[in-house]
């Protein structure tokens, strides 16, 4: 513990190399993070789609004890598996914009909770209205309140279900099904191993990710 880094918590690999006693958690600490996102309204700092495409990188290790002997079913119930705690998540989010109702567009901000967030994700919500769902989970920040601006506006429970289940497969499988993939192409065609440039991995999907909405943001600002 004593070469333990705070930045240590900004970086996905952490996450999915960690142990305990021991044994590897990494696995149910990303399914953790996943449900932490939208489900508790504090994951909006938390590493999500690097996360996911890191653990298409590393499925072969966090499905070691879960191992059916094929490459492909592996990273498919791995991907199952976020989908449940995104779906899950995002349910929780729901339940609590409902019950909540405008109660959190009047609360102070603090460390895990900040308004502004909250009034983009109802901005980014009133435009693309029942499909925002979707879009939000490739999106920093929104995909935390999206659920939850979906319950403040009483959204029909079967729509956002659809749309909640619709987003987080498309999301849980195309970012983990692209890290694992991409990471054996690289290594077999070209002999290069992720692995090594993760940090620069990491980088270029948070701007990938960021850069829009940050740009938007500022474009309503002027």
């Amino acid at each position: 513990m004593n070469d333990f880094d705070w930045k240590q918590l900004l970086n996905p690999e952490f996450y999915i190399l960690l142990e305990f006693g021991g044994i590897k958690i990494g696995l149910y600490v990303v399914l953790f993070i996943v449900f932490a996102e939208t489900g508790l309204l504090a994951g909006f700092f938390l590493p999500g789609d690097s996360l996911l495409f890191l653990c298409g990188i590393y499925s072969q290790l966090l499905m070691k004890e879960l191992s059916t002997g094929s490459d492909f079913l592996d990273v498919s119930f791995l991907a199952a598996l976020v989908s449940v705690m995104g779906i899950v998540g995002n349910m929780v989010g729901y339940w609590f914009g409902k019950k909540s109702g405008s109660y959190l567009f009047k609360r102070e901000d603090s460390f895990f909770f900040k308004k502004k967030y909250l009034f983009q994700s109802k901005d980014f919500f009133d435009k693309y209205g029942t499909k925002a769902i979707v879009f939000a989970r490739f999106l920093p920040v929104v995909r935390t309140f999206a659920p939850v601006v979906a319950g403040i506006v009483e959204m029909e429970k079967k729509k956002f279900m659809f749309y909640n289940v619709l987003g987080s497969i498309l999301w849980s499988f195309t970012m983990i099904f692209a890290g694992h993939y991409l990471y054996e192409l690289f290594l077999s065609q070209f002999d290069i191993d992720l692995k090594h440039y993760i940090e620069y991995i990491v980088i270029g999907i948070v701007l990938v990710t960021t850069v829009p909405v940050l740009m938007k943001f500022l474009k309503k600002r002027n």
